[in-house]
């Protein structure tokens, strides 16, 4: 990566993957149930989301309540979004084997995800092939079903 990325500083616990990939698939999910609602959602705007609601997380690990929520309404909406479903989540009281995720639990696996959306994304400012790569995660979901093209072609 880049001199320069954000969160590149960020320690990531070599088992946090292997002990909660369930909600590693479910916000990977709902980033891209997110992204088949909005068809003008890119990469940019899944990273930046991403890497918005992983620093409010970062904080709040640390004890601060600190929101800077994105300004673009696509990047405010999928951070809504996910922090909705991160929340909801949460309070589930089966939410995970071990019982409720720390904040600094939820911060890791959400940079894990803006780590690979960096690698999966092509750079372009209009590329969706790490949207693409999430979609096809998830092959048998109804949610995430391209609208079939009404052109008829002779």
């Amino acid at each position: 990566m880049p001199p320069g990325t954000p969160l590149t500083d960020a320690r990531l616990s070599s088992e946090i993957i292997h002990q909660h990939p369930q909600t590693v698939s479910a916000i990977a999910f709902t980033i891209a149930k997110f992204c088949a609602t909005q068809p003008s959602a890119t990469d940019p705007d899944v990273l930046a989301g991403l890497l918005a609601l992983a620093e409010s997380y970062k904080t709040l690990a640390s004890g601060i309540v600190y929101e800077q929520i994105p300004a673009i309404p696509v990047q405010r909406d999928l951070y809504k979004a996910l922090a909705t479903f991160l929340t909801e989540a949460n309070q589930q009281p089966s939410a995970t084997p071990s019982g409720r995720l720390k904040d600094s639990e939820i911060f890791q696996l959400l940079v894990f995800l803006y780590r690979m959306g960096l690698l999966r994304t092509n750079g372009r400012p209009r590329s969706r092939k790490f949207i693409e790569f999430l979609r096809g995660q998830f092959p048998g979901a109804q949610e995430l079903k391209h609208e079939e093209s009404r052109i008829i072609v002779p």
